[in-house]
């Protein structure tokens, strides 16, 4: 993939993560690929790497639709969410050093400027606002595993991330327990500053594991 092709995957991905297109819309190619000027070989390309990675349906003879909503799959979502960060977490706790706790201290300060600012004023409903949370959440939780080691866990993490957004987008919009998301946040690094693994491990749980609360 060449980096004018891995700019557009990444916008493509980053609009069908943030409640754009509609559930179950079909997204023609014809009209993609004249929006950002690529031939329909190239867009069809594109497409079919997104639903590899299960942001995009693909079926023959139907073409490309967004996935619909899944109370199962975003259990299960939910769930690889938890295994990878624990995991990713404890190795980081063990392998990182003080660069790394930086590193996390800072992201954290970013994720906590934005989700106090939305806690106090609310949610605008900017495409804009919602981007910059959703960058600087994934940065923190990003960081938080990024000294685990292991390539292919980052990789799988990332994948799962994005379709947990993308089925989650809702509740995202809402915004509706972000005070409480600032205080788990705080928690999760405190933790981690104190090398306590098993504290880490049960707040990631109960960050993640909120029925109440998937804007996380």
């Amino acid at each position: 993939m060449s980096s004018s092709e891995l700019n557009i995957y990444v916008q493509l991905r980053d609009r069908l993560i943030s409640g754009e297109f509609e559930a179950g819309q079909r997204l023609r190619t014809d009209e993609l690929r004249h929006a950002y000027n690529v031939s329909a070989g190239t867009m069809r390309e594109l497409l079919l790497r997104l639903s590899s990675v299960g942001l995009v349906d693909f079926l023959e003879q139907r073409g490309f639709r967004m996935p619909e909503p899944s109370l199962e799959l975003q259990d299960d979502l939910r769930q690889t969410r938890i295994m990878l960060e624990c995991e990713g977490a404890s190795l980081s706790i063990r392998n990182g050093g003080v660069a790394w706790e930086a590193r996390l201290s800072a992201a954290h300060h970013e994720l906590k400027h934005i989700e106090t600012h939305i806690s106090k004023h609310g949610f605008d409903g900017s495409a804009e606002l919602l981007a910059i949370w959703r960058g600087a959440e994934m940065k923190f939780h990003t960081t938080l595993i990024e000294k685990c080691h292991s390539k292919l866990l980052m990789e799988f993490h990332e994948n799962v991330y994005h379709r947990f957004r993308q089925q989650l987008i809702t509740t995202d919009l809402a915004f509706s327990n972000i005070a409480q998301n600032v205080t788990h946040h705080q928690n999760i690094l405190d933790a981690v500053l104190k090398r306590d693994e098993s504290l880490v491990r049960a707040l990631i749980r109960e960050h993640l594991k909120r029925p109440d609360n998937l804007n996380a």
